[in-house]
């Protein structure tokens, strides 16, 4: 894991997810774009991505974006006016992002998310490959909730959690929220200002939140414009979801020009650290909080492989059992009956019955949707021997 240090902050992450607001992005009199801005993010996104830093962004913007196009003028919309104003904005903020971010040679790919995405395994597992696959090719996939379709029952709420959970998703190792404030407060600035001397409390900084206690959410308090959603309550939530699964985070303020290099230079911010590495989390979770649904038996080479951290595949399986489903939680015994790893499997149990023995070549035009032949890949597979020995904590 980077060792984290107050100045120069985001410098040294290998995989960084930016959090835009539509405070930010939008201007709140005129509805409008605020495209030198913009500019200037996709000209930091540029200068870090030359450093070998992979990111993504996810962005507010649509439903602002589409009111202004729409001609709404209310504060408040109905939900399907709301719903309306994302479909439209929905490709306004697609293009201002390309445009912005092609100017720099950069390649960007649109997702929209909704909350079954995250929080089913079949669904995070599609979708978190596709995500990780777009960062190796260079590109920085942009996302948003799918507000179009979503509904008040099934919808992440705000995009300060839904930045969390995605961030967890791929493994970064730094969620920065951009903001219109610098970081935490003991209480809201300027919010004692008209008080008198006698009960005012001067509002302190936090430059660094290692747990979310109650005290430190009894400080999230304040107000929003009608074009954002969260607040610091959100941005709390957010801290919880991230660092439990080894990802650290920051809020800083984006309001002015390349918000990301005033961050890398010390610009000042809150700091909420991960005690562990995504990959660790990650680990953690799969071997010691799933539900395991069925047993995958393999040959001493499949064994080794998975010693090895290498992926299973199907040509080294001898036997299953038990009823499971893609993005499933499987245990996976070697020749001896003895449990060596866990992991979520790639395929269902009638199609790993299918490919159990076979080649990856035999495999590939088996089942139309699968570009992947491993059943359970070494991303999704934890050696229970290496957590033992400590190897696989220090990721």
């Amino acid at each position: 894991m980077v060792p984290l240090k107050q100045n120069r902050v985001i410098l040294g992450f290998d995989r960084l997810t930016i959090k835009v607001g539509s405070a930010l992005l939008v201007d709140a009199i005129s509805g409008q774009l605020r495209q030198d801005w913009l500019n200037s993010l996709a000209a930091d996104i540029a200068r870090l991505k030359k450093t070998g830093m992979q990111i993504l962004v996810v962005s507010s913007g649509a439903i602002s974006l589409g009111r202004t196009l729409l001609g709404f003028e209310e504060k408040s919309l109905s939900l399907t006016q709301n719903q309306a104003c994302a479909s439209v904005g929905q490709v306004a903020l697609a293009q201002a992002w390309r445009d912005a971010l092609a100017a720099k040679k950069i390649t960007t790919g649109q997702i929209l998310l909704t909350p079954n995405i995250t929080e089913e395994r079949r669904h995070y597992i599609n979708a978190r490959a596709t995500i990780l696959t777009l960062l190796e090719l260079g590109a920085v996939p942009i996302i948003n909730e799918n507000d179009s379709v979503a509904t008040s029952e099934i919808r992440y709420g705000d995009n300060d959690r839904l930045s969390a959970r995605v961030a967890s998703m791929i493994g970064s190792d730094c969620l920065v929220l951009l903001s219109d404030i610098d970081g935490l407060y003991t209480s809201m600035p300027n919010q004692n200002a008209t008080l008198d001397d006698n009960n005012s409390k001067e509002a302190i900084h936090l430059p660094m939140v290692r747990s979310v206690t109650p005290e430190i959410e009894a400080m999230a308090s304040g107000t929003k414009n009608h074009l954002a959603k969260g607040g610091m309550a959100t941005k709390l939530d957010a801290a919880k979801i991230a660092t439990r699964s080894g990802t650290s985070m920051i809020i800083a303020n984006g309001t002015k020009n390349h918000p990301l290099a005033a961050l890398a230079s010390g610009a000042k911010h809150t700091l909420f650290p991960a005690n562990q590495s995504p990959a660790a989390a990650r680990k953690s979770w799969i071997l010691g909080t799933l539900e395991i649904s069925g047993s995958i038996h393999v040959d001493d080479g499949a064994s080794l492989a998975i010693s090895k951290g290498k992926s299973l595949l199907p040509v080294g399986v001898t036997n299953i059992s038990g009823e499971f489903d893609r993005g499933d939680a499987v245990s996976i015994i070697d020749p001896k009956n003895i449990e060596i790893a866990r992991g979520l499997v790639s395929m269902n149990q009638t199609e790993a019955n299918k490919a159990m023995g076979k080649k990856s070549e035999a495999i590939m035009g088996m089942f139309g949707y699968m570009n992947r032949t491993e059943l359970v890949h070494s991303d999704n597979l934890v050696s229970i021997e290496q957590v033992k020995s400590g190897e696989q904590g220090d990721e």
